[in-house]
């Protein structure tokens, strides 16, 4: 991969996108996580740092570390940024684990937290006539792991068209803090919470078998070549399926 290239692409991208809708900047939610730091740095590369707003929304039970590191990364950049917690807010919903009459739901309470954020990022960005940037990347996408209305609600995902190893990769070149590249990717969504144990996968080997399925290489030669079960295939091949709804548009009768 041309790192440079790359760079250009996306900057110009990000430039496109902001002068298209007229708009002052770009806000980005910023979670202390690989893929809103990458974002965040690429999107102040692209317009400078006056014209990106970062928004970090811990709670209550959030990793004391990632809003550490997402302030790390705000600093870092010289970008104004804004703490918002969403505790009360999540209390005022009557959320499980935030209110002693409920139990925490991961489906229901876990899915609450991304789509409170995404409201509030639209609401700076309304305010201060900004574009949203998504932060979910290629190997999310495919999976379908995003919340709708939420974490995927955005108005561009600019590196929603790179999986998370090339992610990492393309981190290193442009400099971002170590301790953030290689920490245990997590949505936050509840303690202890990681991608990979959720996914039931490395994203490393994730992405050696998505790459190969978008190259229409059947399962079985994907098998062997990376000696992995056919039933991992499967796997991922139906959860590609049973999400496909996340990135396409609503459906809408003829």
């Amino acid at each position: 991969m041309d790192y440079e290239e790359l760079t250009d692409k996306l900057t110009n991208f990000v430039n496109n996108m902001v002068k298209n809708a007229n708009a002052n900047g770009v806000v980005v939610g910023l979670s202390g996580g690989i893929d809103s730091s990458l974002v965040a740095t690429l999107c102040v590369k692209a317009l400078g740092k006056d014209k990106v707003l970062g928004i970090i929304m811990p709670e209550k039970n959030s990793n004391p570390m990632d809003k550490e590191h997402a302030e790390l990364i705000a600093k870092k950049l010289g970008i104004k940024y804004i703490i918002s917690d969403i505790t009360d807010i999540l209390k005022a919903f009557g959320a499980g684990g935030y209110v002693p009459t409920r139990e925490f739901n991961k489906l229901a309470d876990g899915n609450l937290k991304p789509r409170i954020r995404m409201c509030i990022l639209y609401y700076f960005a309304n305010k201060n006539n900004l574009l949203v940037a998504g932060t979910s990347n290629k190997s999310e996408i495919y999976m379908g792991y995003g919340t709708k209305y939420g974490d995927l609600g955005s108005d561009f995902l600019l590196i929603g068209n790179l999986f998370k190893t090339e992610v990492r990769e393309l981190a290193k070149y442009l400099g971002i803090p170590n301790e953030i590249i290689n920490k245990a990717p997590s949505a936050g969504l509840w303690e202890g919470q990681t991608d990979e144990a959720e996914l039931g996968i490395s994203y490393e080997l994730l992405d050696k078998i998505l790459i190969r399925i978008e190259h229409n290489m059947d399962k079985e030669s994907i098998s062997k070549e990376l000696n992995v079960p056919i039933l991992t295939i499967d796997d991922i091949l139906k959860r590609i399926a049973l999400n496909k709804h996340k990135s396409e548009p609503l459906p809408i009768p003829k």
